[in-house]
């Protein structure tokens, strides 16, 4: 009998073969990809079978989940991210709990961040979220002025911006979206310099269960998988 833990150790395998030839196709290492499985709706035991089969890290976009998983155990042998919207009165409770905040999407929010990372005693890791298709339903820096939305967020003492994220617009035809995943690989090559921090490595997340592929050979060193990981059940 086939058990959950194992479909997930078999999906993932599947999935690191993918981002495996997609990097080679640029003439990319496959490690330089880090992969996070993207564990919404996920219970702790897929969280740790998703772990045990070789992911990176796992992403949460509920706050919710993310406190109730870590108080399970849950990442006890991996990072945990949080790659949903943030409202900044949830800030408290996710600040200092993950290891990376991919989506820091305005001023506002990285100065709350960067005040209660402060008052803890500690700097947080985030990732500055770009608005790459312009859409008003989606939070994130505009992409014009966002070199000034990053100076800026690169003066805030609580926190260390560690690379960009983004979510292109839900698109319908293939390889669609890769004028946005061209337009942010050029942002991030043109900022990336500001971003080092003694040599850490700088993140690009982009790319999902969907178009994660495409993402990796348009620069993506960073992607998020969710239900390519868990399945069907992933929202």
């Amino acid at each position: 009998m086939t058990t959950v833990s194992t479909c997930i150790a078999d999906n993932v395998a599947e999935v690191r073969g993918r981002i495996a030839d997609a990097a080679i196709s640029v003439n990319r290492d496959p490690s330089s990809v880090t992969l996070i499985a993207a564990s919404k709706m996920q219970d702790s035991r897929a969280v740790q079978a998703a772990i045990q089969a070789g992911v990176d890290a796992c992403g949460e976009n509920k706050v919710q989940e993310l406190v109730a998983k870590h108080a399970e155990g849950a990442y006890a042998l991996k990072p945990s991210h949080f790659i949903g919207h943030l409202q900044r009165n949830k800030v408290s409770k996710v600040v200092g709990l993950a290891a990376l905040i991919q989506s820091i999407g305005s001023s506002e929010l990285a100065s709350e961040v960067s005040e209660r990372a402060l008052k803890l005693g500690i700097v947080q890791d985030v990732l500055l979220e770009v608005n790459i298709g312009g859409e008003a339903s989606k939070s994130g820096y505009a992409v014009d002025g966002f070199e000034d939305s990053l100076e800026s967020a690169l003066t805030l003492r609580g926190i260390r911006v560690r690379g960009l994220m983004c979510i292109p617009p839900v698109v319908e035809v293939g390889r669609a979206n890769s004028e946005y995943f061209d337009r942010m690989a050029k942002i991030f090559v043109d900022n990336q310099h500001k971003m080092l921090h003694n040599g850490d490595v700088t993140y690009l997340s982009m790319g999902m269960s969907g178009d994660f592929e495409d993402a990796i050979r348009h620069g993506a060193n960073m992607v998020r998988v969710g239900r390519a990981i868990f399945g069907s059940r992933y929202g």
